[in-house]
C-alpha cells in the first residue's frame, strides 16, 4: 500500500515515515500544499494524511480540487487541538477521518487501516483467503497458523492482492502502489516476486490472468 504524508513540520514528518514504513507501507512525502496537489493528481494513492496547516496552499484547499477532480482516495486530516472549524471544513472538503494534534501513533496508524479496508470494501483487521490470512495490524502472514515469512516487498504484493480480491490487478498497478515516487521502478520485478510469493504460499491462490495482470479469488480460497 502506498501512501502520500503531506506535512509541513519535519520532525512530525520524520516520525510519520518511520512508523509508516516500518508498518508495511511506501510512503511519499510533500512539504507544501502545492508539491500535494500536484503528487495527489499524478500518483496512485492508497491513502493520504494530510495536513490541514500547510504553506502556499492550505490542506483544505488542497482537497477541496483533489474532490473536484475526482480524485477518491481516503484521506486521513491532521488537525489543531481545539480547531473544530478545521475539522468541520475537513469533513465538508471530503476529508474521511481526522486526528487532533498531539496524537498516538498506534492511533494513527489504526485510523489508516480502517480508511484502506473501508475503501477496499474490507470490514476485519485480517484479510482472509481460505486458510491464508494476513493481519495488517501486526504484518502477521499466516497459514493454518504457521507464520509465512516473506520480504517487504513480498509482503506489499499480497496485502494489496488481499486487499482487491476478485480484482484483476495489472503489473503497473502493482508497480505504482508498492514503490514510492523515486524509487527505480521496474515491473519485470513484479513477475519475480510473484514467483517467489506462489513457492511461499498455497497453490493456485494467486492466478495469471493472461494480458491483464494477477487476481486473488474468493472462489479459489
Amino acid at each position: 500500500m502506498r501512501l502520500l504524508v503531506v506535512e509541513d513540520e519535519l520532525t512530525l514528518q520524520r516520525q510519520l515515515v518511520e512508523a509508516l514504513s516500518a508498518n508495511g507501507y511506501t510512503v511519499d512525502v510533500a512539504s507544501d500544499g502545492r508539491e500535494a496537489l500536484y503528487l495527489g493528481q499524478e500518483q496512485a494513492y492508497d491513502a493520504v494524511i494530510l495536513d490541514v496547516g500547510l504553506p502556499l496552499m492550505d490542506g483544505i484547499s488542497v482537497l477541496r480540487k483533489w474532490r473536484a477532480d475526482q480524485r477518491t482516495m481516503p484521506v486521513l486530516i491532521l488537525t489543531a487541538r481545539d480547531d473544530w472549524h478545521d475539522k468541520v471544513s475537513g469533513i465538508d472538503a471530503g476529508a474521511d477521518d481526522y486526528v487532533t494534534k498531539p496524537f498516538h501513533m498506534q492511533e494513527l496508524l489504526a485510523r489508516v487501516r480502517a480508511l484502506i479496508r473501508r475503501a477496499s470494501g474490507v470490514a476485519d483487521a485480517t484479510l482472509r483467503c481460505g486458510k491464508l490470512e494476513l493481519d495488517t495490524r501486526t504484518g502477521r502472514v499466516s497459514c493454518e497458523n504457521e507464520v509465512i515469512v516473506l520480504t517487504s516487498h513480498e509482503f506489499k504484493i499480497l496485502s494489496y492482492l488481499m486487499h482487491h480480491l476478485d480484482e484483476v490487478v495489472s503489473r503497473t498497478d502493482l508497480t505504482e502502489h508498492i514503490y514510492a515516487q523515486d524509487f527505480d521502478r521496474d515491473s519485470n520485478t513484479i513477475e519475480v516476486m510473484i514467483g517467489r510469493l506462489r513457492k511461499k504460499l498455497p497453490d493456485g491462490l494467486i492466478q495469471t490472468i493472461r494480458g491483464m495482470g494477477y487476481r486473488m479469488s474468493k472462489a479459489d480460497c
